[in-house]
């Protein structure tokens, strides 16, 4: 029987296997994708607004030439991090059900891409996968329309395009900037009175100079309220209605944790249903032997707990589950 079943081969669940070798525990870590598939569904030329020291794990230097990495950066340092620590990670394999066994151990019903389900048994289980698979739906008419996207990659596919972007963000910002250098038509629209304060400093006043210069529009105190085929209809906050021509959509609201799997298993959530309930000191849920590593530990803002800080927690797992034995 493995010491520990790790769900989630991001940097977070990485990390909890290296501090779980480190302590002399065997581990396993399973993914419904690859290695970090959340950093991999970042837009190809995204640029972390963290330096590469904060993105670090297992104490292995993530040297680049410049000081924050880029995303293909990111990619190739988790798997050469991966590939020193020799982590057994089995890709392609996802947690169906977590059942906890009388004798305190877990069994784990797991199954491949290819359908062939199977069972994994473990003394603990680390629960650590990540929230890019689980965008925030607007709940309007039309979002499903295939001119639709919740994800931004590059912005070669809407040149020369009447674009609408939704949200405030960084992500909203940096893809509007990578529209605009396309030639793509662009339209923001969000619900704030103005853009977020954390959009990166150096992208911030290109940013309020394309607005200023028109080649922008924003449309602040605003939301999207339906979609067609070729139009958007865009209500302010005071009422007013505007339609607006259109070819495609970019819903980029965001992402949280899915938490059937935790609430599945046993695990008490918070009120509103979407924090898990923890020890901040160990990351051990209430059911004993199960344990949460990165954003799944999270409320209702996934922006709660990032690498940065979550590449942590396996330190704090790993030296509970070996003070108990």
């Amino acid at each position: 029987m493995l010491d520990v079943l790790i769900i989630g081969a991001g940097p977070c669940g990485l990390a909890a296997a290296i501090e779980c070798g480190r302590q002399g525990l065997s581990s396993e870590i399973i993914d419904k994708h690859n290695v970090v598939h959340s950093i991999y569904l970042y837009p190809t030329h995204m640029q972390f607004f963290s330096t590469a020291e904060m993105l670090e794990i297992g104490d292995v230097p993530f040297a680049i030439s410049n000081d924050k990495p880029f995303r293909h950066e990111a990619l190739a340092y988790y798997r050469r991090v991966a590939k020193h620590f020799n982590l057994n990670i089995f890709p392609y394999e996802e947690a169906l059900t977590i059942t906890k066994q009388p004798d305190g151990s877990f069994q784990v019903k797991t199954q491949k891409r290819g359908g062939e389900k199977s069972i994994r048994q473990a003394k603990h289980v680390v629960i650590a996968t990540g929230y890019f698979d689980h965008p925030n739906y607007i709940g309007i008419p039309g979002e499903d329309l295939e001119k639709v996207t919740h994800y931004f990659r590059e912005a070669h596919p809407y040149a020369g395009m009447k674009t609408v972007v939704i949200g405030g963000s960084n992500s909203a910002v940096d893809a509007a900037m990578e529209l605009i250098r396309v030639g793509a038509e662009v339209t923001m629209v969000y619900r704030g009175e103005e853009v977020s304060q954390n959009i990166k400093p150096w992208v911030r006043p290109l940013f309020d100079g394309m607005v200023q210069k028109g080649h922008l529009q924003l449309h602040l105190n605003s939301r999207v309220v339906q979609i067609a085929e070729s139009w958007v209809t865009v209500l302010s906050n005071q009422g007013q209605e505007t339609i607006i021509e259109n070819d495609f959509v970019l819903a980029l609201t965001g992402f949280r944790p899915d938490r059937k799997l935790l609430a599945s298993s046993g695990v008490e959530l918070n009120e509103d249903m979407e924090k898990p309930l923890y020890n901040p000191d160990t990351m051990e849920t209430n059911v004993p032997g199960l344990y949460v590593a990165g954003v799944i530990a999270s409320g209702r803002n996934a922006n709660e707990v990032f690498i940065e800080t979550g590449r942590f927690h396996g330190r704090l797992i790993a030296q509970h589950m070996v003070s108990n034995v």
